[in-house]
């Protein structure tokens, strides 16, 4: 898929970046502002600690939010630890959360667990969209497939595919396999993997609605874009050093 029919706006709105990985410095972190701010992206995915600085440097961007990770990245948290984070970033200004499933408790049977500490998450957080977090590299196909079914009877707004800390990366038969399953139940949302700009544009065409990028591909998937689209770049966007 090119980028035919796609504006360069409309590539911001799809993508969530992030400084999430256990090494992202301060030095990201303002990289990714600069990077959502001047590309119109939807969204900012800092770590919990530096969620209230992001929050304020974010204030005057429209159309702009914070997401809170919500048990990241294992998903093992008592429910009710869950519920407490959820409650308290949403104090801190996000108006998205990403909360990892428990994949234990999936992979061990016991999905009315997995719907449950979902649904704690999803209740607490109100009118603020929840998108789930399956971690599918560590899942079978059945497992991706029941696991996207109990978010959307949880009231899941997103099924996300991973964190990005995982093994193994975000595929397009992945996210055909929960579209199929969930049908037009829920948006979906791709991480891991996503590190250029022809493995967006095939999720996108696959049926993803947003694409979770960590700042250190985003800048390679803006500058691509922007080329590709023969426009001069809005900022200069240093070439991403290290895929992430």
């Amino acid at each position: 898929m090119s980028l035919t029919g796609l504006d360069l706006t409309q590539l911001g709105r799809m993508m969530d970046i992030s400084t999430v990985r256990a090494d992202s410095t301060a030095e990201e972190v303002e990289q990714m502002i600069t990077i959502v701010k001047t590309c119109r992206c939807i969204c900012a995915s800092p770590m919990p600690y530096a969620t209230p600085y992001v929050v304020r440097q974010l204030a005057d961007t429209p159309g702009t939010v914070v997401t809170g990770v919500v048990s990241f990245p294992s998903g093992a948290e008592a429910t009710e630890t869950k519920v407490h984070m959820a409650k308290e970033l949403i104090g801190m200004g996000c108006r998205e959360l990403d909360m990892v499933i428990n994949v234990g408790a999936l992979k061990s049977g016991r999905m009315d667990y997995v719907r449950q500490d979902i649904q704690a998450v999803v209740e607490a957080a109100g009118d603020v969209p929840v998108k789930t977090i399956l971690e599918i590299c560590y899942l079978t196909d059945d497992e991706i497939a029941r696991a996207s079914l109990l978010a959307v009877e949880a009231g899941a707004a997103f099924i996300k595919t991973g964190t990005g800390w995982g093994p193994r990366p975000t595929t397009v038969d992945t996210v055909r396999l929960i579209r199929r399953v969930i049908g037009s139940a829920a948006k979906i949302k791709s991480a891991g993997g996503v590190r250029d700009l022809d493995i967006l544009l095939e999720l996108l065409e696959a049926g993803c609605d947003r694409f979770g990028v960590g700042v250190r591909s985003a800048a390679a998937i803006f500058e691509e874009a922007y080329r590709r689209a023969g426009q001069p770049l809005p900022l200069l966007l240093e070439p991403a050093s290290q895929a992430g």
